[in-house]
């Protein structure tokens, strides 16, 4: 198939005819929720209320350290790297992937071990250190547990994690355990084998769920499990995945609905934080808020009585850009500042031209100044031309 040219990155997408009517309607969900959101506040334990000075303090630490590369023009150091190690997938979740599917990048156009293990160790050694492998579905690329041996082998690199479905897992796992693979992340967004096929177009509930109790008898701790909550498909599993954190070291993430290119995203489908939690506070007493690192994505809670933990991801209705320290490598070599936004850069062409690392070094320093301080409102993403998310990698 013929790669997707610059043209067809950089078109609109045609705004969605819906969206300024069901502005009204969020408000008022947020309206709604702005009391529950109060008195959660109120509820956070002392610990849980980190100062602005505290906040302050750790990032500069941590900037101090690293690289001019990594720090934006607003003072972001970016410790965090995400890189997609293919396009493909053997499930077909409607969120990430257009019904009729999407167009390949050839292989020869996809970065090679070797250029990913460069890159990788360029960035570790400007001062990352934590990658998370995504897709696609980064377990069926042939060569993962050698890219994981090398990847944990870079001097400075604390965390390698993984963002994956858990369909082969649970076979794979040993191996990549003992290639370095130190924090697991498994997509599950239903505890239904029958929604489970039909939100994935394709089998293998069973095989997840084995994969994520392999994944807590291998000693992963906690074993987060990412769960897209959608109105009227999966709200109504909410207390059944907060089951999970009982008697297991299971971080339950709840991730509020974003849009993609070709997922068609629909504000009537999102379910808000505030209404999430408040589902759970309806039916669970001793939830706490746990203390954030600066640069967290979610708001973490505890319930008495559970080993595992709760969480929620806010990107729509309480976005976390301020503190955002992660950057993108996608499969195709194109390096992305910014989830939501367009804007990316190719560092495979580069390589393949003979650039050194001093001169790659300038190509991401430049894109990395160019990241905004936020990313647009939820409505502006909605009618933004971006990639599919099996494209980006999450």
């Amino acid at each position: 198939m013929m790669r997707r040219c610059v043209s067809a990155l950089a078109r609109r997408r045609r705004p969605d005819r819906t969206v300024d009517t069901m502005k009204a309607g969020f408000q008022c969900l947020v309206n709604v929720s702005s009391s529950i959101r109060a008195t959660d506040s109120q509820r956070c334990s002392s610990t849980c209320a980190t100062s602005c000075a505290t906040d302050l303090d750790v990032l500069s630490r941590e900037t101090s350290s690293s690289s001019e590369m990594l720090v934006d023009s607003f003072g972001r150091f970016h410790n965090y790297l995400r890189i997609s190690l293919t396009e493909r997938c053997n499930l077909r979740c409607h969120y990430c992937m257009p019904a009729e599917g999407v167009e390949l990048t050839p292989k020869s156009e996809l970065l090679s071990h070797d250029e990913i293990i460069r890159i990788a160790d360029l960035f570790v050694t400007s001062g990352v250190n934590k990658i998370r492998l995504t897709g696609g579905e980064p377990t069926i690329r042939k060569d993962i547990e050698d890219i994981c041996l090398h990847l944990s082998g870079l001097k400075g690199l604390k965390t390698l994690a993984m963002t994956t479905n858990g369909i082969v897992l649970s076979k794979k796992l040993p191996k990549l355990k003992q290639c370095g693979l130190n924090a697991l992340n498994i997509s599950l967004d239903t505890l239904v084998p029958a929604k489970f096929e039909f939100m994935t177009r394709r089998k293998g509930h069973s095989k997840v769920l084995e994969s994520i109790d392999a994944a807590v008898e291998l000693g992963y701790s906690p074993v987060k499990v990412n769960c897209v909550i959608m109105r009227g498909i999966n709200d109504d599993e909410i207390c059944n995945f907060v089951e999970l954190t009982r008697h297991k070291p299971i971080n339950v993430r709840f991730i509020e609905f974003m849009p993609f290119d070709g997922n068609v995203w629909n504000v009537k489908k999102l379910v808000p934080y505030a209404e999430m939690l408040d589902k759970v506070r309806q039916s669970y007493k001793g939830v706490e808020r746990l203390q954030d690192h600066p640069t967290d994505t979610a708001k973490n809670f505890r319930i008495d009585g559970h080993v595992g933990t709760i969480s929620f991801i806010t990107s729509m209705t309480e976005h976390f850009c301020a503190g955002c320290n992660r950057l993108r490598l996608l499969a195709d070599g194109n390096f992305k500042v910014c989830l939501f936004g367009p804007s990316e850069v190719s560092l495979r062409e580069p390589i393949r031209n003979g650039v050194d690392d001093a001169g790659l070094k300038e190509i991401i320093g430049a894109a990395v100044k160019r990241k905004k301080a936020k990313h647009a409102g939820m409505f502006d993403i909605a009618k933004t031309a971006n990639r599919p998310m099996i494209h980006i990698g999450g």
